[in-house]
Parts: C-alpha cells; structure tokens; sequence
C-alpha cells in the first residue's frame, strides 16, 4: 500500500518536498475526489490521485475583506485609496481591486457608495444590480446606519450635538458652505464627544445624510478640523492622514431580508493623540 505523498512524487518527480507539502496545505490535493491535506494517508493502486488548480488569488492588499456572501462584498480601505476611478487615477482603486477578485472566482461587482479618498473603512459593493438597486434605495431613504471617529482640533465644548448645513461643490469639486437654497444640498450630522485630549477630540458621528465631504466641511465650519485635514484648516498632520474612519455600517441584507451589522475600530493612534 502506497501513500498521497508516494504518489504525488511519482506523478511530480520534478517538484520539491518543499512544493508537496503547499499543495497538500492548500487544498490541492484530491484522493478520489476527497481533498487530503496529509501525506501519510494510504493510497492504493485503485485509488486516483489528482492535482486540482490553484486556488483563485485573495483579495489584494491594501484591502481587507470584512464580509462576503452571494449578495454582498464589504471590505476595510485605508486611506490614501480612491473608491472608483477619476480621471487623474483610473486603476488603483477599491473597487478595480475587488472588481479583480470577484473576476478571479467567476463573479460581478457593483459600487453602491463610496469614500473619500482620504477617508478609511467599511464600504459596500453589490455582487449584483439587484443587490446594488436595494442597498442603493436604503441609503436613499437614509435608513442605513453610518457611524464614523474622527479627530478632531480643539477641546470641543459641547458634549453631543447636531451640524446642519447646506453644501455645495464648486468648480474645482471643493464641497464648500452656502447659504443659498437654491444651491446647495441638505446635510445633517450628529455627533457625540468620545473623550478630549489636551489640544484635541475624539468624537463619533452618525450620518443622516450622505453628502460628499460633509463630515469634513461641518466640522470645519464648527471650528473644529479634523486632525491632518489640510485641505480643510487643520494645522497640524501628526499621523500623516485625515483622522477620519468609516466604524460601522448597517442596512437590511439586499437578499435575506434581515439587519446586518459590521464594524471596523478606529486605529489606535486616534485615542493616542494630545
């Protein structure tokens, strides 16, 4: 009676022990259609012995796979990474990286939202347009959940709060106040004081709108900027980032029909500053 690894060495005289060994580890190796992950189980001459093909590559670094199922993709972006393509950037993105991936194992991707650039964690992508019309509709009817922790500069006064505005993106795509009606676009945001350093805050705010750059423009405008927030008045940029991160998602599933949650804890480094 011979043996898995036997056999593989015979049919594969020219691989290493090195090699047998990660196509045993990696699901490769079939005993009569069985996978086998040890060598030393008994094969004999009746029995068949195959090689399957390598699994389909992962998800690609930066990204971090959250969740997956036939209806949904959610994964953790870092900050520095564009959600979809622009015109200055059109191949490294989140969703070209998870457009691949889906690709790899025979699926489709959808966008249903998206992050700012300087923006990290949680997003959705849809698996079908089925899935990415319903997601789509509850962020319309403004009944998925979006929690974000940023950090902010300065002590803020009050302990939770709601910033109202309207916005509006000019010529140069700049999301910018105005007070023209006519213009600009409702965003609302509530907010909730963490914990206060000595020359900052950590705060926590829910989205009731989804406008683009609001969280940065409110906060901005309340006279506190969000720490590394160059762009919009912050004076310092300890972390070499915008301190802002996406913590949690929830929205009714686009297939089951039931309430899903996901989280992603703000890095460490946001409760370590002054």
């Amino acid at each position: 009676m011979s043996t898995v690894w036997a056999r593989l060495h015979a049919l594969y005289p020219e691989a290493s022990r090195t090699t047998l060994k990660k196509w045993l580890e990696r699901d490769r190796v079939r005993l009569n259609g069985e996978v086998v992950r040890r060598g030393d189980v008994a094969a004999g001459s009746d029995d068949r012995v195959e090689l399957g093909a390598p699994p389909p590559p992962g998800l690609a670094t930066p990204l971090r796979l959250v969740h997956e199922d036939d209806d949904v993709l959610v994964v953790d972006k870092p900050p520095g990474l564009l959600t979809i393509a622009t015109e200055g950037e059109r191949h490294r993105t989140a969703y070209r990286l998870v457009f691949d991936y889906a690709r790899a194992r025979g699926g489709r991707i959808f966008v249903v939202h998206r992050l700012d650039r300087e923006t990290s964690g949680l997003v959705i992508f849809a698996r079908s347009i089925a899935a990415k019309r319903r997601l789509q509709a509850q962020f319309e009817a403004r009944t998925v959940e979006r929690v974000y922790e940023a950090v902010v500069e300065g002590r803020m006064r009050d302990d939770a709060g709601i910033l109202s505005a309207r916005l509006r993106q000019d010529a140069s795509r700049r999301v910018r106040r105005t007070r023209d009606a006519r213009l600009g676009k409702e965003a609302v945001t509530r907010y909730r004081v963490l914990g206060r350093g000595r020359d900052t805050s950590l705060v926590e705010l829910r989205l009731v709108t989804g406008r683009r750059g609001q969280i940065r423009v409110q906060l901005a405008e309340l006279g506190h900027p969000i720490v590394g927030d160059l762009a919009y008045g912050s004076r310092s940029n300890p972390l070499r980032r915008v301190c802002l991160h996406a913590t949690r998602l929830a929205f009714r599933h686009p297939g089951r029909g039931d309430r899903v949650e996901f989280e992603s804890p703000a890095p460490p480094s946001f409760r370590r500053l002054p």
